[in-house]
């Protein structure tokens, strides 16, 4: 499969998940937490779809669209390792980490911590939507929707 189409099925599944999550997590309090702004689309898409939550966005340095930038007190930059454990204990209705690399060797690492950082970030009853597998006793793994395939995003409840 190319990049490119690799890419495409990344994006689509990402959004098919987030649009079928999103509905469970409109009746959750917390806020929404986005590691990995990147460009800052999942968050545009997040604000359509959850109107007047606060999502907290983090990533190492700003590389958004100006229409896709949070308020200055909800945009955390530096190390996401190192930034969003200073918000553990938020209770954040939803997690969504697109932080992947495509490199076995460096997602390896990332998911040395990942899994704990978002257990702690998250509720109880929360939702977490990666791109990288999260295993954890605390995250539950909850089947995409029929329009995902099998490990092309994952889903997890905290419990």
């Amino acid at each position: 499969m190319s990049r490119l189409d690799s890419f495409i099925r990344r994006m689509t599944a990402q959004r098919d998940i987030l649009d079928h999550v999103c509905t469970e997590v409109a009746k959750m309090e917390g806020p929404v937490v986005e590691l990995g702004l990147g460009n800052g689309r999942t968050f545009h898409h997040l604000r359509e779809r959850l109107p007047g939550r606060r999502i907290v966005a983090f990533d190492r340095a700003l590389a958004a669209h100006a229409s896709s930038i949070p308020e200055a007190e909800n945009l955390v930059l530096g190390e996401i390792r190192e930034t969003a454990s200073r918000f553990i204990g938020i209770d954040a209705a939803l997690v969504h980490a697109d932080i992947g690399t495509g490199y076995e060797d460096l997602d390896a690492v990332t998911s040395t911590w990942l899994p704990d950082l978002i257990a702690r970030l998250l509720r109880v009853g929360g939702i977490a939507v990666s791109g990288t597998p999260l295993d954890h006793p605390q995250l539950q793994r909850l089947p995409p929707p029929p329009s995902v395939p099998a490990d092309r995003y994952f889903v997890c409840r905290r419990v």
